[in-house]
């Protein structure tokens, strides 16, 4: 039987998935394993790299077995993955050096304030199309090499690897073999140039990370090699990676410059295809690699929030107010309207366009007759609050408004906080029939590089809706609402030498 299986590896920020999909898109099994967080300090957050290799084999080992596919029958493999979480590990023996540092942290806060102090931001944002912030790879990569017990040595030695979580799967997964990432990862690390796509020389002297340590940049759809026969019981060639957004933005088939998309999973991510242009954002968004396709770069507009779903989960593991996610529906809808509570999620800082790293959440407009269904509509409505400040933010850029915003994610699921999200952005809000639109976009960018897929145009005759939501609000309420927004957004910014605007 030919080969015309896709595997997805769906690598996220407190998961693992492995789905399989067919060559028209549609999923024939899936697995599903959580690994652990660490917080050493506030502010750090940490993951076990092996963990999550670990949750890898795992879950592909078993959405293959559920699949009851040959592993012969599978034509290629595809990756996503949380991006700017940095591993490093040692060349000979593959073992991580120290737990990978995630891109929640925010130890190098102070470091990215001196460098910015310094004046280097500037050039930085013409390279990468970036900001000076510990979200980013390379002061994490800084960090380790100086706290690690003979790091920087080895690192200059060329005895250790550096790696996002896609480049850590593809050495595990080629046994040792391949040490490689795509552009669209490349470029999340403050170290590479997006204009002449390739690592630049004078960050990495800024930075101090040694050139050895780095691994080849390659097309997404490249062949990055095969696994390993015995993993899955055929060499099985890996043919697509994407940063986890990028995969979103393939996944959601917005290959027309101006197409948006918003993903609403551990934090929110709206993300513009900008086509062959880099859009040099004057309001703090980032300019980034969408994808790199035969050696063709297309371009993306991104605006970054840290805390999405993670605030729904803070409701529920950290205030015991919900038992599941799936509850927060039901309370919103018996919220009352208009009540004045602001939740301002910005327990790791806060993402664009404030930059804030020392920003804290907080709670505001509080009363009596404040109960859990309140709070809960609260939460909801500070990730649509968010998502109209990158809306905001690429207007101010002058980018033409989307005709629609396509959304997915877990949160997608949940029909009032889709349509309080279409209220207070004012536009219509499209979620697809597949919601899990990450791993779509790898196994379709893996399809294109196995010659499953032949053109764009082809994956977009799959992309079908399930439903619109319309904004139902009234201009003068969103505008008042949102007014309050930012007004209590205010009141959590830091204002010390930290904090550049």
């Amino acid at each position: 039987m030919t080969a015309s299986a896709l595997l997805a590896i769906d690598a996220g920020t407190t998961s693992v998935r492995a789905i399989l999909f067919d060559a028209d898109g549609c999923a024939l099994a899936s697995a599903q394993q959580e690994f652990a967080q660490h917080f050493p300090a506030s502010g750090w957050v940490e993951q076990d790299a092996e963990e999550i290799w670990t949750a890898v084999l795992a879950t592909c080992r078993e959405a293959i077995a559920r699949s009851r596919l040959a592993a012969t029958q599978i034509a290629a493999i595809g990756i996503t993955n949380q991006r700017e979480t940095v591993v490093l590990w040692d060349r000979q023996s593959g073992l991580p050096i120290h737990r990978a540092i995630v891109w929640q942290d925010r130890r190098t806060a102070d470091d990215c304030a001196r460098l910015r102090a310094d004046g280097n931001e500037p050039m930085l944002r013409d390279r990468t199309g970036l900001l000076l912030d510990p979200y980013f790879s390379a002061t994490k990569i800084a960090w380790l090499l100086d706290h690690v017990d003979g790091a920087r040595a080895r690192a200059e030695a060329g005895r250790l690897c550096f790696g996002t979580i896609d480049c850590w799967l593809l050495w595990k997964l080629s046994g040792g073999r391949r040490h490689v990432t795509d552009a669209s990862n490349a470029s999340r690390t403050l170290l590479f140039d997006i204009e002449r796509q390739q690592w630049d020389e004078d960050l990495l002297r800024l930075f101090k990370v040694p050139a050895a340590v780095l691994p080849e940049v390659l097309d997404s759809n490249a062949h990055f090699g095969d696994c390993e026969r015995e993993l899955f019981g055929a060499a099985i060639p890996i043919r697509g990676v994407l940063g986890d957004q990028q995969a979103a933005l393939f996944g959601q088939a917005c290959f027309a410059p101006g197409m948006i998309k918003s993903t609403y999973g551990t934090g929110c991510f709206l993300v513009m295809n900008t086509g062959s242009a880099i859009v040099r954002s004057d309001n703090r968004l980032l300019s980034t690699v969408a994808y790199r396709i035969d050696g063709k770069v297309t371009y993306a507009l991104e605006g970054s929030i840290f805390i999405a779903g993670a605030a729904v989960q803070w409701l529920r593991d950290g205030l015991k107010l919900i038992g599941s996610a799936a509850e927060t529906e039901h309370l919103a809808q018996q919220a009352r309207r208009d009540t004045g509570v602001y939740l301002v999620p910005a327990f790791t800082g806060l993402g664009a366009p404030h930059w804030d790293p020392h920003a804290r959440g907080a709670l505001i407009g509080l009363s009596r007759d404040t109960g859990i269904a309140e709070i809960v509509a609260a939460t909801l409505q500070a990730v649509g609050y968010q998502t109209r400040d990158l809306i905001e933010a690429m207007r101010r850029d002058g980018c033409a408004d989307a005709q629609a915003l396509r959304i997915d994610g877990g949160m997608a699921a949940n029909n009032w906080f889709a349509q309080s999200l279409a209220d207070l952005i004012g536009l219509p809000v499209d979620r697809p029939r597949i919601i899990e639109t990450t791993a779509l976009g790898a196994a379709y960018i893996a399809g294109l590089g196995a010659g499953i897929h032949d053109s764009f145009e082809q994956i977009s005759a799959h992309w079908a809706r399930d439903r619109r939501f319309n904004a139902e609000m009234q201009t003068e309420q969103r505008d008042r609402l949102y007014a309050g927004w930012q007004d209590a957004v205010a009141r959590t910014l830091h204002r010390g030498e930290t904090n550049p605007d």
